[in-house]
């Protein structure tokens, strides 16, 4: 027999009916990391890790270029000549030395604290570009700093973290996540000595630290993957000028030293 209830009386009060938000437990999270720079970096390399960690262990070499790049740099420890770059019989001069380096260091290290067959673990190669993807994202928080408050900041770098192709990236030992880092911390210090600028920042003893950003990620740029950031860097600036009809904010990244 079908259970029964009784039926409201006309006009009596109902008892209300709480709505629920299923998204106010990420607003508070949210709230709590804007309350500092710190408590913002934390959540992002938390949310980074959740984002690219899955599979980076145990995911086989994918890539064609993935398995050449990790070779490569396994033929350069094991001769110890960190300046010719081989793929078996063959010289392989297709990309700069840095990735190279950044993998065999890696691997170098990890043969010294006494890992078991380093030279053979894939996930090692794949050090490099996660680092590079989590300083991505770091780095897209510090460069919406420029333009946004705290909270659209950590935004643009959740929003980083959730990028199904740097996901992709973060997992193959190649040099697009380190790219991507050094072609962020360009714009970044390109934004912030741009807008002081235009807002008639007259310093007469600029800061060092964004010249010091600026030409040593160009320089990391160029050592990963030759003079490719360098066309982004002029494509900006050329744009800016033909905007702006000046170019003069360059002077505050010491173009001289530089």
């Amino acid at each position: 027999m079908a259970e029964s209830y009784p039926r409201p009386r006309f006009g009596a009060p109902r008892e209300p009916v709480e709505q629920k938000n299923p998204g106010s437990g990420l607003a508070r999270v949210v709230d709590f990391a804007v309350g500092s720079h710190a408590r913002a970096v934390t959540l992002l390399v938390l949310v980074g890790l959740l984002f690219f960690l899955p599979g980076f262990f145990n995911i086989p070499p994918v890539d064609r270029d993935e398995a050449r790049f990790a070779q490569a740099t396994k033929q350069m420890v094991e001769s110890g000549d960190f300046v010719d770059i081989r793929f078996q019989d063959e010289v392989r001069y297709k990309k700069p030395v840095g990735i190279y380096w950044l993998q065999a260091a890696v691997v170098e290290t990890a043969s010294k604290l006494g890992l078991p067959r380093a030279q053979v673990r894939i996930w090692l190669y794949r050090i490099p570009s996660m680092i590079g993807a989590i300083g991505a994202v770091l780095l897209t928080y510090w460069t919406a700093l420029a333009f946004v408050t705290r909270r659209g900041a950590l935004i643009a770098g959740l929003i980083m973290c959730s990028s199904i192709l740097l996901g992709v990236e973060a997992r193959l030992a190649k040099t697009d996540a380190m790219l991507l880092l050094t072609t962020t911390a360009v714009m970044g210090a390109m934004a912030r000595a741009y807008l002081s600028w235009q807002r008639g920042d007259d310093n007469p003893h600029p800061s060092w630290t964004l010249a010091f950003v600026f030409w040593t990620a160009i320089a990391g740029g160029i050592l990963l993957k030759g003079p490719l950031i360098l066309m982004f860097v002029a494509t900006t600036v050329v744009t800016l000028a033909v905007l702006d009809r000046s170019s003069a904010w360059l002077w505050r990244l010491r173009p001289v030293w530089g």
